[in-house]
C-alpha cells in the first residue's frame, strides 16, 4: 500500500462557523439578556451585545412600548451601551429581538433560570 492510498480524515474545524462572516446580525457574538435584583421584588433587565450599527435608543422606545416598562440606555466602559429595563422582560425582550430580525434566536443567552 503506498503513501497516496492512504485516506486520512479530515479533522472537525469547531472554530469554522466562527471565522465565517456573513454579516447578518448577532453572528460573532451572543446577545446577552439577564435580570438583577434590585431591592424586595423589585428586578432589572439587562441587554447587551447588539451590534453597534443598531440604534439603541430605537429599540428601547420600542420596549417600552411594547412590554409597558420604563428603561434607559447606560453607557458602560467595558461593555458598550446596555440597555435596561423595569422588571423581569427577559423572555419578552428574547422574543422581540427575534420577531424584529434584530437577532437570530441561536444567538441570544437568556441569563438567570
Amino acid at each position: 500500500m503506498s503513501v497516496d492510498e492512504i485516506q486520512i480524515p479530515s479533522a472537525f474545524d469547531p472554530f469554522a462557523d466562527a471565522n465565517a462572516d456573513d454579516g447578518s446580525a448577532g453572528t460573532k457574538e451572543y446577545v446577552h439578556v439577564r435580570v438583577q435584583q434590585r431591592n424586595g421584588r423589585k428586578s432589572l433587565t439587562t441587554v447587551q451585545g447588539l451590534k453597534k450599527d443598531f440604534s439603541y435608543n430605537r429599540i428601547l422606545k420600542d420596549l417600552k412600548k411594547e412590554f409597558c416598562c420604563n428603561g434607559t440606555v447606560v453607557e458602560d466602559p467595558e461593555l458598550g451601551q446596555v440597555i435596561q429595563l423595569q422588571g423581569d422582560q427577559r423572555k419578552n425582550v428574547s422574543n422581540f429581538l427575534v420577531q424584529a430580525g434584530i437577532v437570530k434566536k441561536e444567538h441570544i443567552k437568556i441569563h438567570g433560570f
